[in-house]
């Protein structure tokens, strides 16, 4: 696959400016390797340094780099120029969580309702029946979860601005239930709450570009059918 030439047009907002937000509009050569984030990287080096974007790791691991890509939520780091097929690209801040400075949101948002106190380490299912080192019981891992915010962005609940506690959170609920039965209660009176589980409208956009496997749609799901369940229990009496 050889280079080629493509435009990027990046949306700009300058809080306080005079001028109103716009898009730039910048012509980069590209190759078969090169990715978002790398062009919004040439951009600022080359041809704007007042560009303002989020990102860190440029592996897919932090979550930092998620903007609106052609419409579509994705990783800048992941999402491959070339591969996107068009002459064109456009660039934009996500959705659902307000703007700070041209690509950057403020991300304080997206972790309202997720507690700090819910944890982040869960049994790994990758290797069940694998042996352990003497003293460990099970091997454990991270959650899939990096906390991009691409689920919020492409959520049609969350982008009407009324209070919903959004798929990131719930996601974060349901799991949070599989590890800490104590806090199942509490929890599942978060999930069917006014702003829990059935404001969603089940669009499944959350899962759909989500980079992570998460599928926060269907813990949505998940956590739908045990409060029908809990609801019908209760009116039979059966505990």
């Amino acid at each position: 696959m050889s280079e080629k030439k493509v435009r990027f047009k990046v949306f700009r907002y300058k809080p306080g400016a005079i001028d109103p937000p716009r898009y730039d509009t910048v012509e980069l050569t590209v190759g078969p390797r090169t990715t978002v984030l790398d062009a919004l990287e040439t951009i600022r080096v080359d041809h704007d340094p007042t560009l303002m974007y989020r990102h860190s790791c440029h592996h897919a691991s932090c979550g930092t780099c998620a903007y609106k890509i052609n419409g579509r939520e994705g990783l800048g780091c992941l999402t491959n120029v070339i591969e996107l097929g068009t002459a064109e690209i456009v660039i934009e801040p996500m959705d659902a969580l307000s703007r700070v400075v041209d690509l950057v949101v403020d991300m304080a948002e997206f972790y309202r309702d997720i507690s700090p106190h819910w944890t982040y380490i869960r049994d790994s299912e990758w290797y069940p029946d694998a042996a352990t080192p003497e003293g460990v019981e099970h091997y454990v891992r991270f959650e899939n979860c990096i906390e991009c915010g691409a689920c919020v962005s492409a959520c049609p609940v969350t982008a009407t601005g009324g209070f919903y506690v959004g798929p990131a959170a719930l996601a974060a609920v349901s799991r949070e239930i599989s590890k800490n039965k104590d806090q199942t209660a509490p929890l599942l009176d978060l999930a069917g709450s006014e702003q829990g589980v059935w404001q969603c409208h089940s669009a499944y956009e959350c899962s759909a570009v989500c980079p992570s496997e998460v599928n926060p749609a269907g813990h949505i799901m998940a956590l739908r059918r045990r409060l029908i369940v809990q609801k019908a229990k209760s009116f039979l009496g059966i505990r």
